[in-house]
């Protein structure tokens, strides 16, 4: 009698029946024979690496706390370690879950030092380029991860600032985690030293984060090799083995449309293979679903918890039944945060060109008083900022009532760096920007910086500075600057009062500078510079020609062109937060220059010019600046080239050009002004910014003494515009009107400023 398709599926049931009971009763039957021994049953836990998809193990976490369950050991690697040691050294869940949904990953990861961070030189540096490479030996390097982990490290050192045991076995719940060691291949078990340095080095994801040393030896991800550590885990004698994986699954070929995803594809054959094998051997096996995020989908975290707390439920009656084998239960105080420490001694290991007063001159912290965590942070970022060193770490040991801190300084050997930009805007138009810098050129505390910008106008910067921290730096500087546009012709004649027998609407103008600054300055704090120094500058401004006469053949005529010889003082405080859409913090800017007769025959003259703005949010998402500038010469010389300018907007501005909302650049000119400007900025989206903005101004020549400056203002210009921080810099599209004028201008503005 023939089978029919339904008895064949009928048998293959019958058979398979008995073999899916049995797998669902192993673990029990497991669990039964473990209770008999009457021991007492050891549960350990093991997370995998996965970057952000990591995130599911704290939901995890959540639902083997509440069965009861009492973690004896946990291994884990990458973010698995990181999640793993944290809860070992006594953070509860609920603590876990609000220090990653608090925290701003995506800084930490670009290592986004703050711009208070930075000195005066390092905030130019920040807002000037998009790429810097690695030069040495004039050879092309990239570096060894996108981000050095500094702002990581510090973050946790300072949550694991209350562990006082080297030796992980001893934490509240024992714990090892796995790294790599780069120049041999071999993993790396680390079960003792320092837990923050440790964690670090467990998730040092290559190419995103540099490698981390420990004891000489040069550590990056351990998922790289064992991304599932139950071996190691089982060998410390636990019966029962909870893991949980969250790395990604082979993809199809419609899920690997880029190199980089091939080549993680390829990477990951090993770990994926060898997770496979392990998931057998493990008698709690969980597989969250992870499937739609990546390794830095952190801005997804709250929904990748949550789905570690639904893979975790459905093991809920197995997590039960250990949790009722289980003769000791969880016993847990949750971890008191601090925010600050009383800090003893400083010992500095590991510096070899930069003497203790440069570190603790920029570290800023003192000794033998309490300090807080933000104080000591933000003086590893001065240090980070400078560029000087590829890491700091540090540990506290106890000396009675205080702590002395101990910093191992890793000094950076990278000593030359090529760096790029880019930049359009309406007036010096397409600008691309190739700048070397060598570090320790003549003394190990000198940079020498050359700036080439070639496009529609070609320019250079050159710079050479001596920092001496808090003493008197000096520094030299040497520019060429030059751009062309056209320019009313009124403004010629306002200027140098020319006549205009062709009755011509506008002219081609083409300015020249070249400037050379020698100088001292002194910081009365970070954020607070003083300097002075002398000033030869070579100003021309030239026209096509545009008299008719034919004994004149020069193809240019020249407006004005002069050889001038200055000195100068200057004041500076910055604590903006952002040089660009700035929302919080304070600015001022203030110069004398002082000119004498030493190359043309002119009489002496003064400018003096000063800048003053104020930022401060008023919630979330909005923040409003309000500022004012005024600038004046003294003297009876009529040097045109030395004016102020107002007009424009979106780029760098040199002597006395100052943008101006609502009129074309240019297009306001006298030896004296005063403005103001009031601006409002709506953050609706991370980096993007929707910005309102009025500006109004008095310019006319000696409007100080002619007591106009106090007057309501003759000009005023408003505008309407969106701003994005990207990767280039700054983007920003304004449209712009005047009710003076009544035009409408529109300005585009497209990367860093230079």
């Amino acid at each position: 009698m023939p089978i029919t398709t339904l008895q064949m599926k009928l048998k293959i049931l019958f058979f398979l029946i008995p073999i899916l009971t049995w797998g669902q009763n192993l673990e029990l039957r497991k669990l039964d024979s473990l209770q008999q021994t009457g021991k007492e049953l050891k549960v350990g836990l093991v997370l995998s690496g996965g970057g952000a998809k990591g995130l599911a193990h704290i939901g995890v976490l959540k639902v083997i706390e509440e069965a009861g369950i009492k973690v004896d050991y946990i291994g884990g690697t990458s973010m698995g370690a990181i999640v793993g040691g944290l809860y070992a050294s006594g953070y509860t869940t609920q603590q876990l879950d609000s220090i990653f949904r608090t925290t701003d990953f995506e800084t930490l990861i670009q290592d986004d030092l703050p711009r208070s961070s930075k000195s005066f030189n390092e905030r130019k540096d920040a807002d000037r380029y998009v790429l810097k490479l690695p030069f040495d030996d004039f050879q092309i390097r990239f570096p060894t991860g996108i981000s050095k982990g500094q702002n990581i490290y510090n973050l946790y050192a300072q949550l694991l600032s209350h562990v006082k045991e080297t030796d992980f076995s001893k934490l509240p719940t024992p714990f090892l985690c796995i790294a790599t060691n780069v120049e041999t291949g071999e993993e790396v078990l680390i079960e003792s030293g320092d837990l923050a340095t440790s964690l670090s080095a467990s998730g040092a994801i290559p190419t995103l984060f540099s490698p981390v040393y420990i004891d000489g030896r040069m550590l990056t991800d351990g998922g790289v090799l064992n991304n599932f550590p139950i071996d190691e885990v089982r060998d410390k004698g636990m019966d029962i083995i909870i893991g949980v994986n969250v790395q990604d699954d082979l993809r199809d070929k419609d899920h690997l449309t880029s190199g980089f995803e091939i080549l993680t594809q390829v990477n990951n054959f090993r770990t994926i293979k060898a997770a496979e094998e392990k998931s057998k051997r493990t008698d709690v096996y969980i597989k969250p679903d992870i499937k739609d995020f990546s390794v830095l989908s952190f801005d997804e975290g709250e929904k990748i918890i949550t789905n570690g707390e639904i893979a975790a439920k459905e093991k809920m009656e197995m997590f039960r039944r250990i949790a009722k084998v289980q003769n000791s239960k969880p016993e847990q105080t949750p971890v008191k945060l601090k925010d600050s420490i009383n800090i003893g001694n400083i010992n500095i290991v590991g510096n070899t060109n930069f003497p203790r007063n440069f570190i603790t001159g920029k570290l800023k912290v003192q000794t033998f008083e309490k300090t807080s965590f933000e104080n000591l942070n933000s003086g590893l970022n001065n240090l980070s900022a400078t560029g000087s060193f590829e890491k700091i770490n540090y540990s506290l040991t106890e000396n009675g009532e205080y702590q002395d801190l101990t910093m191992r300084i890793y000094e950076s050997e990278q000593n030359t760096q090529l760096k790029f930009g880019v930049h359009y805007d309406q007036l010096y138009k397409t600008s691309f920007l190739a700048n070397l810098t060598q570090k320790s050129l003549f003394f190990t505390n000198d940079v020498a910086s050359l700036d080439l910008i070639i496009g529609d106008n070609l320019r250079y910067n050159l710079n050479y500075y001596i920092d001496k921290g808090r003493y008197w730096s000096i520094g030299m500087q040497s520019r060429f600057n030059q751009f062309e546009d056209d320019v009313n012709f009124e403004f010629i004649q306002q200027n140098v009062g020319a006549q205009n027998p062709l009755n011509l609407n506008q002219v081609r103008l083409k300015n020249k500078d070249f400037t050379n600054q020698i100088f001292a300055e002194t910081f009365l704090t970070k954020d607070f510079k003083f300097g002075l120094g002398a000033e030869y500058k070579f100003l021309e401004a030239t026209t096509e020609t545009f008299i008719e006469d034919p004994e004149i053949n020069e193809a240019e005529t020249i407006i004005e062109k002069n050889n001038l010889f200055s000195t100068y003082g200057y004041l500076k405080v910055d604590t903006l937060d952002d040089r660009f859409y700035p929302s919080s913090g304070y600015f001022f800017s203030g110069q004398l220059n002082i000119y004498f007769p030493f190359f043309d025959d002119y009489s002496e003259f003064a400018i003096a010019k000063g800048e003053v703005g104020f930022a401060h949010p008023i919630s979330d998402k909005f923040s409003a600046y309000i500022g004012s500038e005024l600038g004046f010469r003294t003297g009876n010389e009529d040097l045109a080239g030395l004016n102020f300018f107002l007009g424009g907007f979106g780029n760098q501005t040199i002597n006395n050009f100052r943008h101006f909302l609502g009129y074309d650049f240019f297009t306001l000119s006298a030896n004296s002004y005063i403005k103001g400007i009031l601006q409002v900025d709506y953050n609706f989206y991370k980096k993007n910014h929707f910005i309102l903005t009025a500006n109004y101004a008095n310019i006319e020549d000696d409007l100080l003494s002619s007591g106009k400056w106090l007057s309501l203002p003759d000009f005023s210009g408003y505008g309407i515009g969106f701003g994005s921080q990207t990767i280039l810099g700054p983007i920003d599209f304004k449209y712009t009107y005047s009710p003076e004028t009544k035009d409408s201008i529109w300005f585009i503005s497209i990367g860093y400023w230079f």
